[in-house]
């Protein structure tokens, strides 16, 4: 049988070694695909992945049980638990003009842009596809240059043909979309959840490995239903605040 393959991590002295690959097998089990496998690999498996001893990876493991993510069967294994994926999620309705302001004051790096193929967890929400096109950024505070959160955007390629990186650098990618691609844009679902910083996030955020971040997942749909570019960006845990205002009349 197929085991889940947990991410990477690079541990340090800072922290309990066994609270640092709880939490990191933790944000590996929430960000999983549907498609990935229940069960997890062995004891020892897990503690030669990370480059912990066994008691260290059973530590690890005994906090995820006993919050509900994992079950330990004698002789049958470790399974995640599929109900124990994440709450319920909190629906938001808003316009594309406010989501563009959001988006806006900024300073912009374009680290890289190309095309590649859709990644396995972005595969149902481009199910026509096999390549899309990537840009990568880093955003940072106009006032003093400080890294706030890195994008990554996968967009339909035949968008890409009309998207000029260079716009990339002054304006969103949903005001690009639409006004320059002329996108024919209908709905954007946001996804916002909490997550440890892996070693990508904490070099391009300045901040320590494993400090807290709020990953967005942005999916932007047409008037057919299709989704026309995922935006996943990683934002500094400790600039950003997530503000819901609901109109009760």
């Amino acid at each position: 049988m197929t085991s889940f393959a947990p991410d990477s991590i690079v541990l340090t002295r800072k922290l309990p070694l066994w609270y640092q690959v709880s939490q990191s097998l933790r944000a590996s089990i929430l960000g999983r695909s549907p498609r990935d496998p229940l069960r997890l690999p062995t004891e020892e498996q897990l503690a030669e992945h990370y480059g912990v001893s066994v008691l260290t990876m059973r530590q690890a493991l005994k906090e995820l049980e006993d919050e509900g993510l994992i079950s330990r069967h004698r002789r049958r294994g470790t399974f995640i638990e599929p109900d124990a994926r994440r709450g319920a999620p909190v629906r938001l309705l808003g316009s594309v003009d406010a989501i563009v302001a959001q988006q806006s004051g900024m300073t912009t790096e374009l680290l890289d842009h190309g095309k590649g193929p859709v990644p396995s967890d972005l595969a149902d929400h481009f199910p026509d596809l096999a390549e899309v096109a990537t840009y990568h950024r880093l955003r940072g505070d106009e006032r003093t240059g400080e890294p706030t959160n890195h994008a990554r955007n996968y967009v339909r390629p035949e968008l890409a043909a009309s998207v000029d990186p260079e716009d990339l650098v002054r304006w969103p990618m949903t005001k690009v979309l639409r006004d320059v691609a002329g996108a024919d844009i209908s709905r954007i679902t946001d996804t916002v959840e909490a997550r440890l910083a892996d070693p990508e996030t904490a070099r391009l955020l300045q901040v320590p490995l494993l400090s807290p971040i709020l990953h967005y997942t942005g999916v932007t749909y047409d008037t057919q239903g299709r989704a026309l570019d995922v935006a996943v960006i990683h934002y500094r845990g400790d600039r950003f605040s997530f503000t819901v205002t609901l109109d009760a009349t």
